[in-house]
């Protein structure tokens, strides 16, 4: 009995924490554009996340897509506020600064 307590406790020994695959925590307090699974976009200043991935945005603003054409972006906005984003859903993490919209290289003339 003496010896299976021994073994327990030496194996016992202080794992080093993993990482998580989000390296967030360097965007806290800035201004951060998130993606949704179904298309949905937003931006805020990013308060806080989780290990799987929810965030929580300050000053969050939607940016509403065309009826006509849901792949595009309006001019339109809806302010959200303070909201928290399940991190299940979110597609795409990025800085507010120094983004810029591209056009479809792969769109034929």
């Amino acid at each position: 009995m003496a010896q299976q307590n021994k073994d327990l406790g030496s194996g016992s020994q202080a794992k080093p924490k993993k990482e998580s695959i989000l390296a967030v925590l360097k965007y806290l307090d800035k201004a951060v554009r998130v993606k949704f699974v179904g298309g949905r976009e937003v931006s805020g200043i990013l308060k806080g996340c989780d290990d799987l991935g929810s965030l929580v945005l300050d000053g969050c603003v939607e940016y509403q897509r065309d009826p006509d054409d849901n792949f595009r972006l309006t001019e339109d906005v809806r302010q959200l506020g303070l909201a928290v984003c399940r991190g299940t859903s979110v597609v795409v993490i990025c800085p507010d600064d120094g983004m810029e919209e591209i056009g479809n290289p792969f769109v034929q003339d």
